[in-house]
């Protein structure tokens, strides 16, 4: 028998080995200033492409004046209690029956977080009876439900239709003997590939093996579809998609979440998720400043119109300039390069210190060995200029790396 915490000795993790270099600089690392394209890292400015502000709202003059008013007038504590309870307003129904009229869905309920909303959701909607077929590739917060999941789970390869559909036939074998049903859980949009799950080739599937469709929209919401309503929107699938899901952490630039469907799935929800119904209802300034972003996002489409045309200036002169960028169909922009830990830590040290951009990191084991992922996220208030000068920095990395010089383990002190 061994204590319990002797598995704390973070030198046995994948990432805790690194951490004398990799913490409070590669990882926890601290950004200052105005939130924006431009901020402080370390005390010197850099251009930075890591916030998943799609549409430029988080330092938006109009979101600034409604968030100070609201939190002015009701502060953070109001209401109190959870909605079931005491936590219920006007505005926070308000606010839901917007959400639901944009997502053209019956009903929507709010969540606090998403990554608690999704585990929940998981939770509440399948029993020991049921079975889940969900993508490899799905967000954390989707994986970690399936774990909970006292019946069974089938995992499908990423978007792979063919596969999925061996699933299926799995999973309506042994719903038929269980008596239970079918829970398909995938994305709108892949945050670390930035493709778009393929929503329309999985509803065709739903009339032959009778399963709902629940679809975690995080980084699709707000930037994709003619109106910003979403992957389903993009696909012309909005109406086949059972529950919809998305968090206010991206493109709406706060705290909170939402899920979306017909009223009568949605009215189970609020009597049965328990990560609400034990819960302080969502604070008033978040839920009045929802309704701002949400009027932004949808009324004034020159924010989406503006995160593409930087999205595909970035993601053209990246392949035009010989990067692989993978399949990303959204924003999201990973440069995809080949190297050790020690190489991606040294690179992005020198991409930092010496040429002033900052970006996200993403290694092993979040992906392979050997693999280098640089996620960039364009937004609304990037610039032309900033895409050009991340190019032509972009350039000058490779051509380091190719020739080496990323090789020695310590951190270099690279003069440009």
């Amino acid at each position: 028998m061994t204590d319990l915490f002797d598995k704390f000795d973070m030198s046995q993790s994948s990432l805790g080995q690194h951490a004398d270099y990799l913490e409070d600089y590669f990882m926890f690392p601290k950004l200052e200033g105005a939130l924006g394209p431009r901020m402080s890292f370390n005390g010197k400015p850099v251009l930075n492409w890591s916030l998943n502000n799609y549409l430029g709202l988080a330092n938006h003059p109009e979101v600034r004046r409604v968030d100070g008013e609201a939190a002015n007038e009701w502060g953070l504590a109001y209401p109190m209690g959870a909605r079931m309870m005491s936590g219920n307003t006007v505005h926070h129904i308000e606010l839901e029956r917007q959400l639901a009229s944009f997502i053209s869905k019956e009903d929507v309920m709010l969540l606090n977080f998403g990554y608690q909303g999704v585990l929940s959701i998981i939770d509440a909607v399948v029993d020991r009876r049921d079975v889940i077929v969900y993508d490899a590739e799905s967000h954390a917060s989707i994986l970690d439900g399936v774990r909970l999941h006292m019946g069974k789970r089938f995992v499908f390869p990423h978007n792979n239709i063919e596969n999925l559909e061996k699933q299926l036939k799995r999973a309506k074998k042994l719903a038929d003997e269980t008596g239970g049903g079918i829970l398909v859980i995938t994305e709108g949009v892949f945050g670390m590939s930035g493709n778009l799950g393929k929503l329309d080739k999985i509803v065709a599937l739903k009339e032959k093996y009778n399963f709902r469709l629940f679809v975690d929209d995080a980084h699709g919401f707000g930037t994709m579809g003619a109106t910003g309503a979403g992957a389903g929107e993009e696909l012309g699938v909005q109406d086949q998609i059972d529950l919809y899901f998305s968090t206010f952490a991206k493109s709406m630039a706060s705290i909170g979440a939402f899920v979306g469907g017909n009223a009568r799935a949605v009215k189970f929800l609020r009597y049965n998720l328990r990560s609400q119904i034990f819960a302080k209802s969502l604070p008033m300034p978040l839920v009045i400043g929802a309704m701002k972003r949400l009027e932004l996002l949808r009324d004034h489409s020159e924010h989406k119109d503006n995160l593409w045309k930087i999205t595909k200036a970035l993601q053209s002169g990246l392949r035009e300039n010989g990067f692989n960028i993978g399949t990303t169909q959204s924003p999201v922009t990973p440069v995809i390069l080949s190297g050790s830990v020690p190489e991606a830590c040294n690179m992005v040290y020198d991409l930092r210190e010496n040429y002033g951009i900052f970006c996200s990191l993403v290694i092993y084991p979040v992906i392979p060995k050997g693999i280098i992922i640089l996620r960039l996220i364009p937004t609304a208030v990037h610039t032309l200029e900033d895409v050009k000068e991340t190019i032509a920095t972009f350039k000058e990395l490779k051509s380091k790396l190719d020739d080496g010089v990323y090789l020695r383990e310590e951190i270099l002190v690279l003069e440009k």
